[in-house]
């Protein structure tokens, strides 16, 4: 654990931050930051964020799975945002490619390919019109994520030599 603010508590596979909690860590080559009243658990293919934001950065090349209420979304070698609430899953692929699938219609999945924040969508839960909805980019910054990629001794592909890139 690289960095702990106010109530941050491990509850076997389970991290839960409460109201004023922050918590910022490295497991292996992946790194996290998870926001206030988040509650997030690990399992063997990846995580599991039940409610609240994690922002994360993965090693390249290894696939990893985060699950909400709301989507299943694979990704690999990839930073993005996610806040899981019950009736949606907001997800920005910050860089990398991410498959982002709504538990209410597993067909409707979608593959997202970014460099720099390009395609955040909300992932909706059943009933709704649309289940995967253009979003703005929100609650997360640039350098949040050099943050996380310089604790496991990388530089986002945003920060190399020459790459320009807009949002």
């Amino acid at each position: 654990m690289r960095r702990r603010e106010g109530d941050v508590r491990v509850e076997g596979n389970d991290l839960v931050t409460g109201g004023d909690g922050l918590a910022v860590f490295a497991v292996g080559q992946d790194a996290f930051l998870v926001r206030r009243n988040t509650r997030v658990s690990w399992f063997a293919a990846g995580l599991r964020i039940v409610t609240g934001a994690v922002l994360s950065v993965f090693q390249p090349g290894r696939r990893k799975e985060i699950r909400t209420g709301t989507a299943v979304i694979g990704i690999r070698g990839t930073g993005i945002y996610i806040e899981a609430e019950p009736q949606r899953t907001y997800a920005c692929t910050c860089y990398g490619t991410a498959e982002l699938q709504p538990l209410a219609d597993p067909a409707a999945r979608e593959t997202v390919r970014t460099r720099h924040h390009e395609q955040p969508r909300y992932i909706m839960a059943a009933g709704a019109p649309q289940l995967l909805v253009r979003a703005p980019v929100i609650n997360h910054t640039d350098a949040e994520l050099t943050m996380l990629e310089a604790l496991v001794q990388r530089r986002p592909p945003f920060s190399q030599p020459g790459s320009v890139f807009k949002y």
